[in-house]
């Protein structure tokens, strides 16, 4: 059986400054959950209309009109787990960084989350304005790949300003990636979906790529940013096979 006051926890979950004062976030779905359970994270409990055969104490099984009042999901999936939020590690400076600049959709960020488990990229930097990455629609399109990522906020400027290495961007006025000698180390800039790179962030980039247009009207305006970033990453990793 769950409590009320279980239920206005988890309720509550939905709002970043709750999942900040509580250090928990939400999960929902078997496949994440069970990925989740893998990793180094700590589970705070976990609600379900079927066992999933673990330690009684973290595990409550509810019913499904229960499971819809916790649900963040329209049609809930047959578990929903709490986590605790783990801190924040350093980033290893060795290899290419992702950089977010406000990218503000949770959608992008999560399938970037997952672009950066596909192509190992280990650290995910992100703008202070950059949507919150244990949002539960973040998670949920993970697809579990968040406990792979390591994931930090930053001031970006200053971030930036300290980094050593190259520092590149993607603009639509940029240098044509496919004719471009890319590093194995360095940091790539993604820019938020309606405005891009921000001016402040342009200045200090030191490299501007572009992924070329091949329509015949050439009319298409820009590239959704995951997608962008899908392309970006592959040609940067392709000089590592």
């Amino acid at each position: 059986m769950i409590t009320k006051s279980q239920i206005k926890l988890i309720n509550s979950l939905k709002q970043k400054k709750f999942r900040q004062q509580y250090g928990l976030f939400v999960a929902e779905g078997v496949k994440t959950i069970s990925e989740l359970l893998e990793s180094s994270l700590k589970l705070h409990a976990l609600f379900t209309t079927k066992s999933f055969n673990i330690d009684a104490k973290d595990e409550t099984v509810i019913s499904e009109k229960d499971l819809k009042r916790i649900s963040f999901l329209k049609t809930p999936n047959t578990a929903l787990a709490v986590f605790e939020i783990p801190n924040e590690q350093p980033v290893n400076n060795k290899g290419l960084i992702l950089i977010l600049d406000a990218v503000s959709d949770p959608g992008n960020l999560g399938t970037i989350i997952r672009l950066c488990d596909w192509f190992g990229i280990k650290d995910l930097v992100c703008s202070n304005h950059t949507v919150d990455c244990f949002n539960p629609k973040v998670v949920q399109a993970t697809m579990g790949s968040i406990t792979r990522v390591n994931i930090i906020y930053v001031d970006l400027k200053v971030f930036l300003n300290t980094y050593d290495g190259s520092v590149f961007g993607a603009f639509m006025d940029g240098k044509n990636v496919y004719s471009s000698n890319l590093p194995k180390r360095g940091a790539l800039v993604m820019g938020n979906e309606a405005n891009g790179i921000s001016k402040e962030i342009e200045a200090i980039v030191t490299e501007r790529l572009a992924i070329p247009r091949f329509g015949d009207l050439q009319a298409a305006e820009s590239l959704n940013v995951a997608t962008a970033t899908a392309i970006l990453l592959s040609e940067f990793k392709r000089g590592s096979c």
